[in-house]
Protein backbone atom coordinates (compact mmCIF):
# COMPACT_ATOMS: atom_id res chain seq x y z
CA UNK A 1 0.00 0.00 0.00
CA UNK A 2 1.26 3.37 -0.74
CA UNK A 3 2.16 5.94 1.90
CA UNK A 4 -0.81 8.48 2.64
CA UNK A 5 -0.12 12.34 2.95
CA UNK A 6 1.63 12.66 6.26
CA UNK A 7 -0.44 12.98 9.54
CA UNK A 8 0.47 15.34 12.28
CA UNK A 9 1.40 13.36 15.05
CA UNK A 10 -0.07 14.19 18.71
CA UNK A 11 2.68 16.60 19.00
CA UNK A 12 2.45 18.77 15.65
CA UNK A 13 1.26 21.63 15.78
CA UNK A 14 -1.36 22.56 13.19
CA UNK A 15 -0.55 26.22 12.03
CA UNK A 16 -3.29 28.55 13.50
CA UNK A 17 -4.46 29.16 9.64
CA UNK A 18 -5.53 25.74 8.62
CA UNK A 19 -6.98 25.38 11.83
CA UNK A 20 -9.66 28.59 10.91
CA UNK A 21 -9.60 26.95 7.38
CA UNK A 22 -10.94 23.61 8.61
CA UNK A 23 -13.88 25.52 10.94
CA UNK A 24 -14.70 27.29 7.79
CA UNK A 25 -14.70 23.65 5.42
CA UNK A 26 -16.70 21.70 8.09
CA UNK A 27 -19.48 24.38 8.66
CA UNK A 28 -19.70 24.98 5.05
CA UNK A 29 -20.15 21.37 4.52
CA UNK A 30 -22.60 21.47 6.69
CA UNK A 31 -24.50 24.10 5.23
CA UNK A 32 -24.11 22.20 1.89
CA UNK A 33 -24.76 18.61 2.45
CA UNK A 34 -25.38 18.12 5.88
CA UNK A 35 -29.41 17.79 5.78
CA UNK A 36 -29.31 15.93 2.51
CA UNK A 37 -31.92 13.55 2.77
CA UNK A 38 -31.85 12.14 -0.69
CA UNK A 39 -28.08 10.67 -0.07
CA UNK A 40 -28.67 9.17 3.17
CA UNK A 41 -26.25 6.31 2.30
CA UNK A 42 -23.57 8.85 2.86
CA UNK A 43 -24.46 10.24 6.41
CA UNK A 44 -22.01 7.28 7.78
CA UNK A 45 -19.20 7.25 6.05
CA UNK A 46 -16.26 8.90 8.12
CA UNK A 47 -15.03 12.38 7.12
CA UNK A 48 -11.58 13.31 5.83
CA UNK A 49 -9.46 16.31 5.94
CA UNK A 50 -6.13 17.32 3.70
CA UNK A 51 -4.12 20.29 3.24
CA UNK A 52 -1.77 21.66 1.04
CA UNK A 53 -0.24 24.76 0.53
CA UNK A 54 0.26 27.81 -2.04
CA UNK A 55 3.84 28.33 -2.76
CA UNK A 56 6.19 31.10 -4.10
CA UNK A 57 9.11 31.38 -6.47
CA UNK A 58 12.20 32.49 -4.87
CA UNK A 59 13.95 32.20 -8.47
CA UNK A 60 13.41 30.13 -11.31
CA UNK A 61 10.53 31.70 -13.24
CA UNK A 62 9.44 30.21 -16.66
CA UNK A 63 12.01 27.60 -16.71
CA UNK A 64 9.42 24.61 -15.87
CA UNK A 65 7.85 23.95 -18.79
CA UNK A 66 11.57 23.52 -20.41
CA UNK A 67 12.93 21.12 -17.88
CA UNK A 68 14.74 23.62 -15.99
CA UNK A 69 15.67 24.25 -12.39
CA UNK A 70 13.42 26.31 -9.75
CA UNK A 71 14.01 27.31 -6.45
CA UNK A 72 10.55 27.42 -4.30
CA UNK A 73 9.20 26.71 -1.06
CA UNK A 74 5.70 26.71 0.45
CA UNK A 75 4.19 28.96 2.29
CA UNK A 76 1.89 29.22 5.58
CA UNK A 77 -1.22 29.91 3.07
CA UNK A 78 -3.45 26.96 2.09
CA UNK A 79 -6.00 24.90 1.02
CA UNK A 80 -8.30 22.82 3.04
CA UNK A 81 -10.63 20.03 1.56
CA UNK A 82 -12.85 18.40 4.18
CA UNK A 83 -15.75 15.83 3.37
CA UNK A 84 -16.73 12.41 2.87
CA UNK A 85 -16.15 10.11 0.31
CA UNK A 86 -16.16 6.58 -1.08
CA UNK A 87 -15.64 4.18 -3.60
CA UNK A 88 -18.58 2.71 -5.16
CA UNK A 89 -19.67 0.12 -8.35
CA UNK A 90 -19.32 2.40 -11.72
CA UNK A 91 -22.65 0.76 -12.17
CA UNK A 92 -24.78 2.55 -10.63
CA UNK A 93 -22.41 5.61 -12.08
CA UNK A 94 -25.39 8.52 -13.59
CA UNK A 95 -27.86 8.37 -10.60
CA UNK A 96 -28.14 10.58 -8.00
CA UNK A 97 -26.28 8.19 -5.56
CA UNK A 98 -22.86 8.42 -7.43
CA UNK A 99 -22.41 12.38 -8.44
CA UNK A 100 -19.50 13.98 -6.87
CA UNK A 101 -20.35 16.91 -5.31
CA UNK A 102 -17.91 20.02 -4.60
CA UNK A 103 -18.64 23.55 -2.31
CA UNK A 104 -16.29 26.29 -1.79
CA UNK A 105 -16.76 29.07 0.63
CA UNK A 106 -15.16 31.44 -2.27
CA UNK A 107 -18.28 31.05 -4.22
CA UNK A 108 -20.54 32.97 -5.34
CA UNK A 109 -22.87 30.94 -2.93
CA UNK A 110 -20.79 28.91 -1.07
CA UNK A 111 -23.79 26.77 0.12
CA UNK A 112 -24.38 25.54 -3.84
CA UNK A 113 -22.64 22.46 -4.85
CA UNK A 114 -20.80 21.73 -8.30
CA UNK A 115 -22.04 18.46 -9.21
CA UNK A 116 -20.64 16.26 -11.63
CA UNK A 117 -20.14 12.30 -12.54
CA UNK A 118 -16.22 10.39 -12.02
CA UNK A 119 -16.32 9.27 -15.24
CA UNK A 120 -13.24 9.92 -17.90
CA UNK A 121 -15.81 11.71 -20.36
CA UNK A 122 -16.63 14.21 -18.56
CA UNK A 123 -15.79 17.78 -20.34
CA UNK A 124 -14.43 21.15 -18.15
CA UNK A 125 -17.10 23.80 -17.41
CA UNK A 126 -16.98 26.66 -19.04
CA UNK A 127 -19.53 29.03 -16.54
CA UNK A 128 -18.72 30.46 -13.34
CA UNK A 129 -18.18 27.62 -11.54
CA UNK A 130 -14.88 26.72 -13.61
CA UNK A 131 -13.03 26.51 -10.22
CA UNK A 132 -14.04 23.15 -9.54
CA UNK A 133 -12.54 21.99 -12.89
CA UNK A 134 -9.32 22.02 -10.91
CA UNK A 135 -11.24 19.23 -8.42
CA UNK A 136 -12.89 17.27 -11.76
CA UNK A 137 -9.31 17.16 -13.40
CA UNK A 138 -7.51 15.62 -10.47
CA UNK A 139 -10.51 12.76 -9.81
CA UNK A 140 -10.46 11.48 -12.98
CA UNK A 141 -6.58 11.20 -12.67
CA UNK A 142 -7.08 9.02 -9.92
CA UNK A 143 -9.40 6.99 -11.87
CA UNK A 144 -6.85 4.86 -13.21
CA UNK A 145 -5.94 3.51 -9.80
CA UNK A 146 -9.41 2.21 -9.73
CA UNK A 147 -10.95 -1.54 -10.58
CA UNK A 148 -12.63 -0.95 -14.28
CA UNK A 149 -16.04 -1.59 -12.30
CA UNK A 150 -16.19 1.28 -9.51
CA UNK A 151 -15.50 5.09 -9.71
CA UNK A 152 -15.58 7.69 -6.57
CA UNK A 153 -18.28 10.00 -5.01
CA UNK A 154 -17.67 12.49 -2.95
CA UNK A 155 -18.90 15.12 -0.84
CA UNK A 156 -16.38 18.02 -0.07
CA UNK A 157 -15.89 21.50 1.44
CA UNK A 158 -13.16 23.31 0.08
CA UNK A 159 -11.75 26.35 2.07
CA UNK A 160 -8.39 28.29 1.37
CA UNK A 161 -6.31 31.25 1.88
CA UNK A 162 -4.15 31.84 -0.69
CA UNK A 163 -5.23 34.94 -2.46
CA UNK A 164 -7.02 33.70 -6.26
CA UNK A 165 -4.82 35.33 -9.34
CA UNK A 166 -2.01 35.96 -7.13
CA UNK A 167 1.26 33.62 -8.17
CA UNK A 168 0.75 32.28 -5.28
CA UNK A 169 -0.71 28.91 -6.92
CA UNK A 170 -4.32 28.91 -5.85
CA UNK A 171 -4.62 26.60 -7.98
CA UNK A 172 -2.16 23.81 -7.46
CA UNK A 173 -2.98 24.25 -3.68
CA UNK A 174 -6.56 23.00 -4.64
CA UNK A 175 -5.02 20.44 -6.82
CA UNK A 176 -2.83 18.78 -4.62
CA UNK A 177 -5.34 19.29 -1.32
CA UNK A 178 -8.02 17.60 -3.79
CA UNK A 179 -5.64 14.73 -4.51
CA UNK A 180 -4.53 14.19 -0.75
CA UNK A 181 -8.15 14.20 0.08
CA UNK A 182 -8.03 11.10 -2.30
CA UNK A 183 -5.76 9.25 -1.02
CA UNK A 184 -7.19 9.26 1.81
CA UNK A 185 -10.44 7.85 0.40
CA UNK A 186 -8.44 5.40 -0.67
CA UNK A 187 -6.73 4.19 1.93
CA UNK A 188 -9.74 3.60 3.86
CA UNK A 189 -11.14 1.47 0.85
CA UNK A 190 -7.91 -0.40 0.51
CA UNK A 191 -7.25 0.49 -2.88
CA UNK A 192 -3.42 0.54 -3.91
CA UNK A 193 -1.84 4.38 -5.21
CA UNK A 194 0.41 3.49 -7.77
CA UNK A 195 2.56 5.00 -10.49
CA UNK A 196 3.32 1.87 -12.20
CA UNK A 197 -0.40 1.13 -13.66
CA UNK A 198 -1.53 -1.60 -10.84
CA UNK A 199 -5.27 -1.36 -10.60
CA UNK A 200 -7.10 -3.22 -7.63
CA UNK A 201 -7.24 -3.23 -4.43
CA UNK A 202 -3.30 -4.06 -3.20
CA UNK A 203 -2.11 -3.92 -6.57
CA UNK A 204 0.88 -1.90 -7.00
CA UNK A 205 3.52 -2.53 -4.46
CA UNK A 206 4.60 0.46 -1.88
CA UNK A 207 5.61 3.66 -2.52
CA UNK A 208 7.55 5.83 -0.59
CA UNK A 209 6.28 9.05 1.20
CA UNK A 210 8.73 10.63 -1.54
CA UNK A 211 7.31 8.83 -4.31
CA UNK A 212 3.98 9.27 -3.38
CA UNK A 213 4.38 12.93 -3.19
CA UNK A 214 6.31 13.26 -6.69
CA UNK A 215 3.70 10.97 -8.33
CA UNK A 216 0.76 13.29 -6.73
CA UNK A 217 2.48 16.45 -8.28
CA UNK A 218 2.40 14.67 -11.97
CA UNK A 219 -1.06 13.48 -11.74
CA UNK A 220 -2.00 17.40 -10.49
CA UNK A 221 -0.05 18.89 -13.48
CA UNK A 222 -2.01 16.83 -15.62
CA UNK A 223 -4.81 17.74 -14.44
CA UNK A 224 -4.22 21.29 -14.94
CA UNK A 225 -2.52 20.82 -18.60
CA UNK A 226 -5.03 18.25 -19.66
CA UNK A 227 -8.14 19.22 -18.06
CA UNK A 228 -7.96 22.52 -17.34
CA UNK A 229 -6.10 24.05 -20.52
CA UNK A 230 -3.28 25.76 -18.54
CA UNK A 231 0.54 24.52 -20.31
CA UNK A 232 1.66 24.95 -16.66
CA UNK A 233 5.08 23.33 -15.63
CA UNK A 234 5.33 20.91 -12.60
CA UNK A 235 6.57 23.42 -10.12
CA UNK A 236 3.86 24.40 -8.56
CA UNK A 237 2.53 21.08 -8.03
CA UNK A 238 5.70 20.08 -6.69
CA UNK A 239 6.46 22.03 -3.59
CA UNK A 240 2.68 22.62 -2.95
CA UNK A 241 3.33 18.26 -2.83
CA UNK A 242 6.19 17.65 -1.20
CA UNK A 243 6.81 20.97 0.49
CA UNK A 244 9.50 20.45 3.69
CA UNK A 245 9.18 23.32 6.83
CA UNK A 246 12.50 25.63 6.75
CA UNK A 247 13.96 24.58 3.37
CA UNK A 248 13.78 25.75 0.23
CA UNK A 249 13.37 22.94 -2.55
CA UNK A 250 15.71 23.14 -5.50
CA UNK A 251 13.91 20.97 -8.09
CA UNK A 252 15.05 19.73 -11.71
CA UNK A 253 11.91 19.77 -13.35
CA UNK A 254 13.41 17.53 -16.08
CA UNK A 255 14.39 14.24 -13.82
CA UNK A 256 12.34 15.64 -10.62
CA UNK A 257 14.65 14.86 -8.62
CA UNK A 258 14.93 17.56 -5.87
CA UNK A 259 16.96 18.74 -3.07
CA UNK A 260 16.07 20.75 -0.37
CA UNK A 261 17.79 23.81 0.45
CA UNK A 262 18.74 25.38 4.14
CA UNK A 263 21.19 27.80 5.02
CA UNK A 264 24.03 26.20 6.74
CA UNK A 265 24.10 28.95 9.20
CA UNK A 266 21.22 27.73 11.66
CA UNK A 267 21.32 31.21 13.75
CA UNK A 268 17.71 32.33 12.84
CA UNK A 269 18.66 36.11 14.20
CA UNK A 270 21.46 35.82 11.25
CA UNK A 271 18.30 35.40 8.55
CA UNK A 272 16.93 37.59 6.34
CA UNK A 273 12.90 36.79 5.74
CA UNK A 274 10.88 36.80 2.61
CA UNK A 275 7.78 39.64 2.57
CA UNK A 276 5.34 38.68 -0.29
CA UNK A 277 3.03 41.94 -1.64
CA UNK A 278 0.20 41.17 -3.43
CA UNK A 279 0.22 43.79 -6.74
CA UNK A 280 -3.78 42.81 -6.80
CA UNK A 281 -3.68 42.43 -10.19
CA UNK A 282 -4.91 39.25 -10.96
CA UNK A 283 -3.79 37.03 -13.64
CA UNK A 284 -5.49 34.25 -15.78
CA UNK A 285 -2.57 31.89 -16.88
CA UNK A 286 -5.28 29.40 -18.89
CA UNK A 287 -5.28 32.77 -21.07
CA UNK A 288 -3.56 34.84 -23.40
CA UNK A 289 0.04 35.45 -22.91
CA UNK A 290 1.30 32.58 -21.20
CA UNK A 291 0.48 29.57 -23.51
CA UNK A 292 2.27 32.10 -25.97
CA UNK A 293 5.57 32.01 -23.54
CA UNK A 294 5.52 28.05 -23.83
CA UNK A 295 5.07 28.37 -27.52
CA UNK A 296 7.96 30.58 -28.43
CA UNK A 297 10.17 28.97 -26.18
CA UNK A 298 9.15 25.71 -28.50
CA UNK A 299 10.44 27.79 -31.33
CA UNK A 300 13.23 28.59 -29.69
CA UNK A 301 14.41 25.15 -28.97
CA UNK A 302 14.24 24.45 -32.87
CA UNK A 303 16.33 27.18 -33.85
CA UNK A 304 18.78 26.76 -31.19
CA UNK A 305 19.15 23.23 -31.96
CA UNK A 306 19.79 24.19 -35.75
CA UNK A 307 22.95 25.79 -33.84
CA UNK A 308 23.58 22.53 -31.32
CA UNK A 309 21.74 19.68 -32.65
CA UNK A 310 22.32 18.38 -28.44
CA UNK A 311 19.91 21.09 -27.74
CA UNK A 312 16.40 19.61 -26.85
CA UNK A 313 14.62 21.69 -24.84
CA UNK A 314 16.42 25.49 -23.82
CA UNK A 315 17.01 23.35 -20.29
CA UNK A 316 20.01 21.73 -22.51
CA UNK A 317 21.49 25.39 -23.95
CA UNK A 318 24.44 27.48 -22.49
CA UNK A 319 24.65 31.66 -23.18
CA UNK A 320 27.43 30.72 -25.76
CA UNK A 321 24.71 28.82 -27.43
CA UNK A 322 22.26 31.38 -27.47
CA UNK A 323 24.86 34.09 -28.62
CA UNK A 324 26.06 31.14 -31.73
CA UNK A 325 22.50 30.85 -32.78
CA UNK A 326 22.17 35.07 -32.38
CA UNK A 327 25.14 35.48 -34.48
CA UNK A 328 24.17 33.30 -37.36
CA UNK A 329 20.73 34.95 -37.71
CA UNK A 330 18.79 31.79 -37.50
CA UNK A 331 17.62 33.12 -33.52
CA UNK A 332 16.50 37.05 -33.34
CA UNK A 333 14.02 38.74 -31.88
CA UNK A 334 11.31 37.90 -29.40
CA UNK A 335 12.59 34.71 -29.34
CA UNK A 336 16.47 35.74 -28.76
CA UNK A 337 14.63 37.24 -26.01
CA UNK A 338 12.66 34.31 -24.79
CA UNK A 339 15.78 32.04 -25.17
CA UNK A 340 17.89 34.36 -23.24
CA UNK A 341 15.84 34.94 -20.04
CA UNK A 342 15.45 30.92 -19.42
CA UNK A 343 19.30 30.24 -20.02
CA UNK A 344 20.19 32.65 -17.94
CA UNK A 345 17.86 32.30 -15.35
CA UNK A 346 19.08 28.36 -15.04
CA UNK A 347 22.16 29.72 -14.38
CA UNK A 348 21.02 32.16 -11.86
CA UNK A 349 18.86 29.98 -9.98
CA UNK A 350 21.77 27.43 -9.55
CA UNK A 351 23.65 30.16 -8.30
CA UNK A 352 21.38 31.52 -5.75
CA UNK A 353 20.70 28.19 -4.14
CA UNK A 354 24.58 27.50 -3.54
CA UNK A 355 24.41 30.98 -2.16
CA UNK A 356 21.73 30.39 -0.01
CA UNK A 357 23.14 27.14 1.50
CA UNK A 358 26.07 29.70 2.34
CA UNK A 359 24.25 32.45 4.07
CA UNK A 360 25.17 34.76 1.01
CA UNK A 361 22.50 36.90 1.10
CA UNK A 362 23.95 39.98 -1.04
CA UNK A 363 24.47 37.51 -3.99
CA UNK A 364 21.00 35.51 -3.85
CA UNK A 365 19.48 39.24 -3.11
CA UNK A 366 21.50 40.41 -6.38
CA UNK A 367 20.15 37.40 -8.46
CA UNK A 368 16.70 38.00 -7.89
CA UNK A 369 17.69 41.44 -9.01
CA UNK A 370 18.94 40.26 -12.05
CA UNK A 371 15.62 38.00 -12.54
CA UNK A 372 13.21 40.57 -12.58
CA UNK A 373 15.15 42.30 -15.00
CA UNK A 374 15.16 39.85 -17.15
CA UNK A 375 11.63 38.80 -16.42
CA UNK A 376 10.45 42.48 -17.18
CA UNK A 377 13.01 43.06 -20.28
CA UNK A 378 13.96 39.99 -22.15
CA UNK A 379 10.67 37.73 -20.61
CA UNK A 380 8.05 40.70 -20.82
CA UNK A 381 5.87 38.82 -18.05
CA UNK A 382 5.92 42.18 -15.76
CA UNK A 383 3.69 45.09 -15.76
CA UNK A 384 3.50 48.53 -14.39
CA UNK A 385 2.04 47.77 -10.74
CA UNK A 386 4.44 44.90 -10.09
CA UNK A 387 7.66 47.24 -11.68
CA UNK A 388 6.25 49.46 -8.91
CA UNK A 389 6.67 47.45 -5.83
CA UNK A 390 9.94 45.95 -6.90
CA UNK A 391 11.44 49.49 -7.45
CA UNK A 392 10.48 50.68 -4.04
CA UNK A 393 11.97 47.40 -2.24
CA UNK A 394 15.14 47.24 -4.43
CA UNK A 395 15.90 50.75 -3.27
CA UNK A 396 14.38 50.39 0.86
CA UNK A 397 17.29 49.87 3.37
CA UNK A 398 17.83 46.43 4.57
CA UNK A 399 16.19 45.10 1.48
CA UNK A 400 18.94 42.46 -0.64
CA UNK A 401 16.60 42.10 -3.37
CA UNK A 402 13.31 42.00 -4.72
CA UNK A 403 11.60 40.65 -7.82
CA UNK A 404 8.21 38.94 -9.31
CA UNK A 405 7.11 35.51 -8.80
CA UNK A 406 4.69 33.46 -10.30
CA UNK A 407 4.06 33.59 -14.12
CA UNK A 408 3.56 37.52 -14.11
CA UNK A 409 1.02 39.77 -15.68
CA UNK A 410 0.15 41.07 -12.30
CA UNK A 411 0.42 39.09 -9.06
CA UNK A 412 3.01 39.49 -6.73
CA UNK A 413 6.33 40.33 -5.72
CA UNK A 414 8.98 38.58 -3.47
CA UNK A 415 11.33 40.28 -1.58
CA UNK A 416 14.48 39.18 0.57
CA UNK A 417 14.70 41.75 3.61
CA UNK A 418 16.61 41.73 6.89
CA UNK A 419 13.97 40.37 9.45
CA UNK A 420 14.29 43.39 11.83
CA UNK A 421 13.10 46.39 9.04
CA UNK A 422 10.58 43.80 7.02
CA UNK A 423 7.40 45.31 9.18
CA UNK A 424 8.56 48.35 7.85
CA UNK A 425 9.34 47.56 4.32
CA UNK A 426 5.59 46.12 4.66
CA UNK A 427 4.33 49.87 6.24
CA UNK A 428 6.47 51.84 3.23
CA UNK A 429 5.00 49.59 0.52
CA UNK A 430 1.35 49.86 1.62
CA UNK A 431 2.10 53.79 1.54
CA UNK A 432 3.80 54.38 -1.57
CA UNK A 433 2.25 51.81 -3.85
CA UNK A 434 -1.29 53.49 -3.05
CA UNK A 435 0.77 56.81 -3.80
CA UNK A 436 1.62 55.39 -6.73
CA UNK A 437 -1.19 53.39 -8.46
CA UNK A 438 -4.10 54.46 -6.47
CA UNK A 439 -4.64 50.99 -5.37
CA UNK A 440 -3.73 48.97 -2.02
CA UNK A 441 -1.59 46.03 -2.12
CA UNK A 442 -1.40 43.52 0.60
CA UNK A 443 2.01 42.26 2.13
CA UNK A 444 2.76 39.61 4.82
CA UNK A 445 6.14 37.37 5.80
CA UNK A 446 6.74 33.95 5.06
CA UNK A 447 8.94 31.57 5.67
CA UNK A 448 9.19 27.91 4.09
CA UNK A 449 6.65 25.62 5.29
CA UNK A 450 5.16 21.53 4.71
CA UNK A 451 3.78 20.47 2.07
CA UNK A 452 0.45 18.63 1.61
CA UNK A 453 -0.88 16.38 4.82
CA UNK A 454 -3.85 14.42 5.55
CA UNK A 455 -5.49 15.79 8.69
CA UNK A 456 -7.61 13.64 11.65
CA UNK A 457 -10.78 15.10 12.01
Amino acid sequence: MASMPPTPSATTTIPPNVQSLIVQARDLFERAFGADDDLADRADLPRHCASAPGRVNLIGEHTDYTGGYVLPLAIDRNTVCYGRGDIVARADAGVASTRCRVASTTGRRDDCAVEFFADRSSTPSTTSDRWANYVRGVVEQYLPDLPDDETFVLDVAVAGDVPLGSGLSSSASLEVATAAFLECVMERRGVAYSSCGGKGRNAGGTMSAKDVAKERAIRCQRAENVFCGVPCGIMDQFVSSAGSKGNLLLIDCRSLDFQKVSPSCADEACMPVLVIANSNVKHDLGAGEYPIRVQQCKEATEALSKVNPLVKSLRDASMDDVDAAASSGVLSGVLLKRARHVVSENSRTVKAADAWLRGDWELVGNLMNESHSSMKDDYEVSCDEIDVLVQLAQNFDGVFGSRLTGGGFGGCTVTLVKKDVAQGLIDYLNQKYEEKTGSKCDCFITSPGGGAMAISV
